[in-house]
C-alpha cells in the first residue's frame, strides 16, 4: 500500500492511498479518514461509495464529513467507484459506462470482467486491506453512497445484511434493471440474460427475498433525475412489501449535488454511529 497524501483536519487524518488490487487487475486509490478517538483503540468503520463520474476525492472534497466523523469516533472509507489505467477497458465518451461507472458489480462479459469487479473489490479485498492497516473494528461496519454508490449500498446490505449494521443512501438509483442510465450499462457488463441482473438491483433482490432491517433513504425533490434514473418510490413500494423500516425523506428544493449531499451528511452520520456505537 503506498500512501499519497496525508492532511490533518478537525484534529483526525485524512489520508489517500492506492495499492495494486488483484480483484481489479490495475492500481486502486482510495481515501481513508481517521478520527482523533483512533489513539485510544479501534473504531467503527463507514463505508461511502460515490456515484458516476466520480472518484474518492469527490465526496472527500465536498461531503463535508470530517467534522462530524471525529465527534462520532467514526473511520470513513470512500473507495473508487471502478478501476483505471491505460489497460483497462473503457468508453470514454460515456459517462454512463466504463471508468467512473463500475456499477459496484462483478463484470462477467469480455472485455470488462478481468477488471471490473468492484462487488468483490468493495466486499472482499479492500476490507481486507483496512483491517490489516487501519485501526478499525471490522464488526461494526456500516455502509452509505450517492446515486450509483446508493445502488451499491443499497444492494451489497441486501446481501450482506450480517456484516454491516446499516444503510443509507443519497438519491439512489433503486432499480436500475429499467432506468435509462444504468440498463445499458447492465447489458455491456452482465450480458442480455437480464435474471443475471437481478443481483446488483435492490428492488429485485426485496423481490427475491434478500432482507435488511432498516434503511434511511434522503432524496432531493428537484433532482433533474429523479423521475428517469432514481424513482425512489419504487424502492418504497418494495420496502412496503417486504416489511423492511424505510426512511425515505423527499427534500423540497434540493438537487442532485454535493450541495445537497453535504446538507444532510450529519444527518446520516448520526444515524450511522446510533447503530454501530
Amino acid at each position: 500500500m503506498k500512501v499519497v497524501s496525508i492532511s490533518k483536519s478537525h484534529g483526525g487524518i485524512q489520508g489517500v492511498y492506492s495499492d495494486a488490487s488483484e480483484v481489479c487487475a490495475c492500481d486502486m486509490t482510495f481515501a481513508v479518514f481517521v478520527p482523533p478517538q483512533a489513539k485510544d483503540g479501534r473504531l467503527p468503520v463507514l463505508w461511502y461509495l460515490s456515484g458516476l463520474t466520480c472518484t474518492h476525492a469527490n465526496v472527500m472534497d465536498k461531503g463535508e464529513y470530517r467534522r462530524m466523523a471525529c465527534e462520532l469516533g467514526l473511520v470513513v472509507v470512500c473507495p473508487d467507484t471502478s478501476p483505471r489505467g491505460p489497460d483497462v477497458p473503457d468508453e470514454k465518451d460515456n459517462w454512463q459506462f466504463g471508468c467512473g461507472a463500475g456499477f459496484y458489480l462483478d463484470a462477467t462479459q469480455e472485455p470488462y470482467a478481468k477488471n471490473y469487479r468492484m462487488y468483490s473489490y468493495i466486499t472482499e479485498e479492500l476490507p481486507a486491506l483496512i483491517a490489516a492497516n487501519f485501526p478499525v473494528d471490522m464488526s461494526r461496519q456500516a455502509i452509505f453512497g450517492h446515486s450509483m454508490g446508493g445502488h451499491g449500498a443499497l444492494t451489497i446490505a441486501l446481501k450482506n445484511p450480517e456484516r454491516y449494521r446499516s444503510c443509507s443512501a443519497f438519491a439512489p438509483i433503486v432499480q436500475p434493471w429499467t432506468a435509462g442510465w444504468s440498463r445499458p450499462a447492465l447489458e455491456k457488463y452482465l450480458g442480455s440474460d437480464e435474471r443475471k441482473w437481478r443481483a446488483y438491483d435492490a428492488t429485485l433482490l426485496i423481490e427475491d427475498g434478500n432482507r435488511y432491517p432498516e434503511f434511511l433513504v434522503d432524496q432531493g425533490a428537484a433532482d433533474g433525475f429523479l423521475q428517469d434514473g432514481l424513482r425512489p418510490w419504487l424502492l418504497e413500494e418494495s420496502c412496503k412489501k417486504a416489511g423492511i423500516d424505510l426512511t425515505l425523506r423527499m427534500q423540497e428544493g434540493y438537487d442532485h449535488s454535493y450541495n445537497f449531499i453535504a446538507t444532510f451528511m450529519d444527518d446520516h452520520l448520526k444515524w450511522h454511529a446510533a447503530r454501530l456505537t
